[in-house]
């Protein structure tokens, strides 16, 4: 009966992985909404984590927003799998010009001295890649 649990888990995750897939290509800036309200808000970590790799591949302005500067989120989620497979998707964009911009509005902007802190970080690590 484990094994049925297993299997039906692991199914409904891969599920979840070609929603969230499918997102990420979608056009429709809409997607990225989706893919906050329901993915960045998920108690699932891997969930989390998935979502935010998504948001990032996207490499837009709103999306990056979304998993730099808000507050339990991206970089800045309790989970550090989450978090450090955010930094990673960031460190491995080969247009890193959007995302630089993100973090340069995050540090200067009116955000929680740890959510700037973390963008900093972040952006030392960009700058060194």
């Amino acid at each position: 009966m484990n094994t049925t649990i297993n299997k039906k888990s692991t199914k409904n995750f891969n599920r979840v992985s070609d929603i969230i897939d499918s997102l990420i290509i979608n056009p429709n800036p809409e997607a990225v909404n989706v893919l906050e309200e329901i993915g960045t808000n998920s108690s699932i970590d891997e969930v989390r984590e998935m979502t935010a790799v998504a948001l990032v591949k996207r490499n837009e302005q709103h999306s990056l927003d979304i998993v730099i500067s808000r507050n339990g989120k991206g970089i800045n989620d309790m989970s550090t799998a989450v978090a450090m497979s955010t930094i990673n998707a960031l460190l491995s964009l080969e247009d890193k010009q959007e995302a630089m911009k993100v973090l340069e509005n995050t540090i200067s902007g009116d955000f929680e001295d740890t959510v700037k802190e973390n963008a900093r970080s972040v952006k030392a690590l960009m700058a060194l890649s």
